[in-house]
């Protein structure tokens, strides 16, 4: 028979009966439930209700037991039941990276009696020098040269031949690094050693506080959704203080240095021209960029729509998904000057397509490689940064530059995204408001454009309070000079 037991001042245990066991043996289905959001005199009825929905639940055989569930079991049946259906390929992607850390050190807790000094353990083990089990392999010089070319391969060989995608041996021949796996299959398949091919990379150590914040979250994100399936009444994560991550003022250019950057890119390839002029003057994100396609593009009125996002999660192709949120798909205006770079790239790529005929692949994106496929996103981002650093050389080795000047001439090396930043902080300086500025960059919340760009609003704020001050000093001059 179903029963309720009083436990304590808002807690009630219910107890289903479910046959016997081969040795005739009743079993027992259990679970406590809390009903301190519920009138004292209401609570009872509630009981009852949440009873004979228990009693459902188990004669459907969908009730869980935390109890003798295992954090790492719940963890699958989270992955299987929520994450898989729900989460974008790239973020599901990451979360299982940090799964397998998770349930290696936590996986065999029963879900119930995980406790907060559990998670402070894993965070603080973390921590530790030699926790890093992600290692990556960079290629060595010469890489392309000892795969393709002295062997007499085509990417297509050696992509069927190890089991690789097309991007991951385009990454490589970028000098990109890949996973010890990845470095793995390409080996065996040439039937070399891996010290042949490759180089350890990496940092050796324990993990950063943001990665470690980011398994925290994780960590909060699933024992919720335990909470929610009503398999433990409070999640331990709730009594754990977030490990603290210090936010890292934003890397960008100054004005000064963005329009050297442009006047230097005058002297590049049309398309790589292109891609950075987009990225400082429009501000998206590198997948946004990556994705956009003519479609987007309305000369006449000079916008340009983002409404999605190439992606890249290794060993799979790119992929073209929904934009990082809703407010993520946005217009964005243009300059005159930046419409008509892109007609003169337009008819630079048509007259690439002419040339390739039957050979180019329509797929009607702006950026792609030579035979009209879908570019990868890394190529930008290594383009970007061998730009800065093939500039920063040819500044060194100019016998022209004074040794004391050259300095002036040099560019931080920073990574594609501070091209977006760029694009922020310039606007902030310029005194366009924040609300401006976050629906251009396609922030879900103003507060993140604010969060990200405090130190730079800081100095705007700054700025107002001088000319306010001028302004009424001013006047209060004036008006002593009319008494006089």
């Amino acid at each position: 028979m179903p029963d309720i037991e009083k436990r304590g001042e808002n807690s009630y245990r219910l107890t289903v009966s479910c046959g016997h066991d081969n040795t005739g043996k009743q079993i027992r289905k259990r679970k406590t439930i809390n009903l301190a959001h519920i009138k004292p005199e209401k609570q009872m009825d509630e009981a009852t209700k949440q009873l004979h929905l228990f009693q459902a639940e188990v004669e459907r055989g969908t009730f869980l037991d935390g109890g003798k569930l295992s954090f790492g079991e719940f963890i699958d049946r989270w992955l299987a039941d929520y994450a898989e259906p729900t989460l974008a390929p790239k973020t599901l992607y990451e979360y299982k990276g940090n799964i397998r850390r998770i349930k290696t050190a936590l996986g065999h807790i029963k879900l119930n009696k995980l406790q907060p000094n559990h998670l402070v353990g894993f965070y603080n083990n973390l921590r530790e020098d030699g926790i890093r089990l992600d290692k990556t392999y960079a290629p060595k010089e010469g890489f392309a040269d000892e795969l393709l070319g002295s062997r007499g391969l085509t990417i297509d060989d050696l992509k069927d031949r190890a089991g690789v995608s097309a991007q991951t041996i385009a990454k490589l021949k970028l000098g990109e690094t890949v996973s010890q796996a990845t470095a793995a299959k390409i080996c065996k398949a040439l039937n070399l050693q891996e010290q042949t091919l490759f180089d350890i990379a990496g940092k050796p150590g324990g993990l950063s506080e943001r990665s470690i914040l980011h398994h925290h979250r994780l960590i909060s994100s699933i024992l919720t959704c335990a909470v929610q399936w009503q398999l433990i009444l409070i999640s331990p994560a709730a009594r754990v203080k977030a490990p603290k991550v210090d936010r890292k003022e934003a890397k960008h250019f100054s004005i000064e240095q963005t329009e050297y950057i442009l006047e230097l890119l005058e002297d590049e390839p049309l398309k790589y021209r292109t891609m950075l002029t987009l990225a400082i003057y429009g501000g998206m994100r590198l997948g946004e960029l990556a994705a956009l396609q003519w479609s987007d593009i309305d000369t006449e009125k000079g916008t340009l729509k983002i409404n999605k996002a190439l992606q890249y999660i290794p060993g799979e192709e790119t992929f073209v998904k929904n934009t990082k949120n809703k407010s993520s798909d946005r217009p964005v205006s243009l300059p005159g000057s930046v419409i008509a770079l892109l007609r003169e790239y337009k008819l630079w790529q048509n007259a690439k397509k002419a040339q390739m005929g039957n050979l180019w692949h329509e797929e009607g994106f702006l950026f792609t490689t030579f035979d009209g496929r879908r570019i990868y996103p890394g190529t930008i981002s290594k383009w970007s940064l061998n730009f800065l650093r093939r500039h920063n050389e040819a500044v060194m080795n100019d016998e022209t530059i004074p040794e004391d000047k050259k300095e002036a001439y040099l560019l931080p090396e920073n990574n594609f995204h501070s091209m977006r930043h760029t694009s922020a902080s310039i606007l902030i300086n310029q005194g366009v408001d924040t609300i401006t500025v976050s629906k251009r960059l396609g922030h879900a919340r103003t507060s993140t454009t604010t969060d990200i760009y405090a130190h730079l609003l800081k100095d705007s704020d700054q700025a107002a309070a001088d000319k306010l001050e001028n302004v009424l000093t001013k006047k209060k001059k004036g008006k002593e000079r009319e008494a006089e």
